[in-house]
């Protein structure tokens, strides 16, 4: 009887153990994430682009050839798949900003409560280790020791004040750069500076780092020019200085290194406002007054269709009818994505419907002008099922399959990932780590 007791009690263990995941070894005892915004897999892939200590950690680790984003593909949402391993409609995090059917101003999701599921931060913080986290979206108030968090456009004091610990934000400003009285953080390599002042203070066993840089000249330039050349270089001079970091802290060969990113980009050679036609056909008379019945909510390459009452059917296929009866010339321009694709997708379930752009097409909220206007420069948004819209992964150190190259992931695999490597108990999750990536 004890011994057939006994055998019932490890196994109940064994599958509490698989539950919870701590019956995972450990295999690196340091893990960094930094995310390239912005990244797309032929900056590593292709020649062309000047990134050496990439090729080094390639040619010393694993890659993959695209890592399929989330929808819209977009900055904070895509960063919180990352941090959560779940699709939008289970994180809570739509967009980068949160929609405001009146017009208002949109304000950034920036809370780590914003957040609506566990993260790695706390999942790894409950297991006594040391985390950091450096300008990633929706981080502010997240439970960890070191944070920077990106807080979009809402400013420096709101910066200072949400850095922790309390006072951290100034102590770099003095130590890292001299006593300046604001950190440029859209340069990469200083960004980089500060995780390696983490990294020297404090050896944490997760550090989160978001860059910037080559986002913004993908915006302002398009896929390619000079500007994205040296944002590229500049992010592959801020992966050195890391490395440079860990190797110096000597923990070198106990991390592994992931870089990673959000979203790929399109050039954006027309800019579509689908709310000019509804408001056209009434549907739109004074946001301000909520005097409207559907409006378009724009994510760069996509835009989404809220109605005033989610149950008005009519109003729905009154859009679909209006777009249906634009031109072939103008239609080229935009894909429709069915509530049935967003709701089977994970994606936001508070729309009816959405548009993603396609032939180099952007869109607007604005409801006079031209409906259709000449674009410029770069965007990203679209649905997540195209080749320049996917992001990359770069991973090196301990666990990593040295040589594995991975066809096709997704942004919710990052997560399995990271818990896998550092052994900690996590919830179930909608990624899965990818076949042969991990020894």
């Amino acid at each position: 009887m004890a011994i057939i007791m006994k055998k019932q009690f490890s196994i109940t263990l064994l599958a509490l153990f698989m539950i919870t995941g701590q019956l995972m070894a450990q295999t690196a005892k340091h893990v960094i994430f930094l995310t390239i915004d912005g990244f797309r897999p032929d900056f590593y892939l292709d020649s062309e682009w000047k990134m050496p200590n990439l090729h080094a950690l390639m040619k010393d680790g694993a890659y993959a050839k695209g890592v399929n984003s989330v929808f819209p593909s977009v900055t904070y949402p895509s960063h919180t798949t990352i941090v959560t391993g779940v699709q939008p409609a289970k994180h809570g995090i739509f967009y980068n900003n949160i929609f405001t059917p009146d017009g208002a101003p949109q304000q950034p999701y920036w809370q780590d409560s914003s957040i609506h599921v566990q993260t790695i931060w706390k999942a790894a913080k409950e297991k006594g280790m040391t985390v950091a986290s450096l300008y990633w979206p929706v981080s502010a108030n997240a439970p960890v020791d070191y944070n920077i968090p990106d807080i979009g456009s809402l400013g420096e004091a709101v910066l200072e004040q949400y850095s922790l610990p309390q006072g951290f934000y100034a102590e770099v400003k003095k130590e890292v750069f001299g006593g300046v009285d604001k950190i440029d953080a859209g340069k990469n390599q200083n960004v980089a500076k500060i995780a390696a002042y983490v990294i020297e203070k404090s050896k944490p066993e997760l550090m989160t780092i978001h860059l910037f840089s080559a986002d913004g000249a993908q915006h302002a330039v398009g896929r390619y020019g000079i500007r994205v050349q040296e944002a590229v270089a500049d992010a592959d001079a801020a992966v050195g200085i890391i490395i440079d970091a860990l190797k110096a802290a000597g923990i070198w060969e106990s991390t592994v290194f992931l870089i990673g990113g959000d979203h790929g980009f399109y050039d954006v050679k027309k800019t579509i406002s689908p709310n000019v036609w509804l408001k056209e056909a009434g549907l739109i008379n004074d946001l301000k007054t909520g005097d409207w019945k559907a409006q378009f909510n724009s994510a760069g390459g996509s835009a989404y269709l809220y109605l005033k009452d989610p149950a008005d059917k009519a109003t729905i296929n009154k859009v679909k009818a209006i777009l249906e009866a634009q031109p072939d010339s103008v239609k080229q321009y935009y894909r429709l994505i069915s509530k049935e694709q967003m709701d089977k997708g994970g994606y936001n379930p508070n729309v009816a419907f959405a548009l993603t752009g396609e032939h180099d097409a952007a869109f607007s909220t604005t409801t006079t002008g031209d409906a259709v206007k000449t674009g410029k420069g770069g965007t990203h948004g679209h649905f997540p099922d195209t080749k320049n819209i996917r992001t990359g992964l770069v991973a090196h150190g301990p666990g990593i399959r040295k040589g594995a190259v991975i066809e096709n992931m997704n942004l919710r695999d990052m997560t399995p990932i990271i818990v896998k490597l550092l052994g900690i108990p996590f919830p179930k999750v909608d990624g899965k780590i990818p076949a042969g990536l991990l020894e």
